[in-house]
């Protein structure tokens, strides 16, 4: 049955337009390419690209193949680990956990893409181990 949302009327986003901008922001920034690049590479205005992102704006399907296209990605890529989905057929063929939305909030951030960028660049085993320590116990510091 299908039914009109009260949120919707209201302008407000629905949870599947922000992940999926989210997603499309996280793949942009992680390929290091500039909303305006993006933006000519599908046609649109970077402000259009930014609502997008945002989730403001919905992308359609064809645009959204544009996006993938443009960013080297499958579209399945924009509605991975979205929260409360359900995988086809009731299973998670990947056989992994899904982000949470904090996680994925993170991840699509600024500092998150640059910590992740930087940290995955560290191959000695033990660095990384160490600073994955230091990271845990800088977190688990109580910040009063």
């Amino acid at each position: 049955m299908l039914n009109s949302s009260p949120e919707k009327a209201k302008g407000k986003p629905e949870p599947v337009d922000i992940h999926v901008g989210r997603r499309i922001r996280m793949r942009r920034v992680w390929i290091q390419v500039t909303q305006v690049a993006l933006a000519e590479a599908i046609g649109v205005t970077f402000q259009q690209l930014q609502k997008y992102e945002k989730g403001t704006n919905r992308v359609g399907a064809s645009r959204l193949q544009q996006i993938a296209d443009a960013l080297d990605a499958p579209v399945s890529y924009f509605f991975a680990d979205m929260p409360g989905a359900a995988a086809v057929g009731g299973d998670d063929r990947s056989g992994q956990k899904k982000l949470q939305p904090e996680i994925m909030e993170f991840a699509s951030s600024d500092e998150g893409l640059a910590l992740i960028r930087a940290f995955s660049r560290i191959t000695d085993e033990r660095v990384r181990s160490r600073t994955l320590g230091l990271v845990k116990a800088l977190a688990e510091q109580d910040p009063s």
